[in-house]
Formats: structure tokens, C-alpha cells, sequence
């Protein structure tokens, strides 16, 4: 079965790590490319290939500032990634719950034997 394109969705293209490198930074605030190419320590080209996907899956946006291209993160595209994971998270919670409760019940014999 072939692979569906990078630029199809935003499973698609986060799927690769430098892309979620990207959108870490951009996480924190609007940063122009160069910006990117000296935290990631990659050649431009490279980082604006990544750029591209993101932008065409919408998950960036990018604004001319006079000389410079600013891109900034669309968390609103990522949505379809958070929405399937939180169908994970009562699964995950209710796990933890289960282990907290597991935890507590050993330190619990662990103090009763202590004080024997």
C-alpha cells in the first residue's frame, strides 16, 4: 500500500520529527526562517522544504514583515491530532488511577511492616 503524501493532512506531515521540531519553536511566538535554520542547525533550504508542508496542510502561516517572512503556528489545524489522541487520554487516566491506587496500597503495607 503506498503512503499517502506529506501534504495530504496534519497526521501526514507531523509525522516526520524535524517538522515537530519546527512546530515547537513556533510554539513559542511568529520566528522568521533564519530563526529556525540557527535552532535546528539545518541548511535553509531544508528548513523551508519543512516550512512548506506545514503551510500547506495549514498548520503554519506565514506573513511578509518587510524583508523578511515570519511564520507563525495554526494550532486549528492540529486539531484532527488532538482529537484523536484525547480519545486515548481516558484510557491513559483511568491506567494511572489504577497504578496510583497500586502504589499507594505498597507504600501502605511497606509502612505497616516498618511499624511491626
Amino acid at each position: 500500500m503506498a503512503r499517502a503524501a506529506t501534504t495530504t493532512d496534519a497526521f501526514n506531515a507531523v509525522a516526520e520529527p524535524r517538522r515537530r521540531e519546527i512546530l515547537d519553536l513556533l510554539a513559542h511566538g511568529e520566528r522568521p526562517v533564519n530563526d529556525l535554520v540557527d535552532e535546528l542547525g539545518m541548511a535553509q533550504p531544508q528548513v523551508s522544504k519543512h516550512l512548506r508542508v506545514l503551510r500547506e496542510v495549514g498548520a503554519v502561516d506565514v506573513r511578509d514583515a518587510g524583508r523578511q517572512r515570519l511564520y507563525r503556528l495554526n494550532g486549528h489545524a492540529l486539531k484532527p491530532i488532538h482529537d484523536w489522541v484525547k480519545a486515548y487520554e481516558r484510557s491513559w487516566s483511568e491506567r494511572f488511577d489504577r497504578l496510583d491506587a497500586v502504589l499507594e496500597e505498597l507504600k501502605k503495607e511497606e509502612r505497616d511492616a516498618r511499624d511491626e
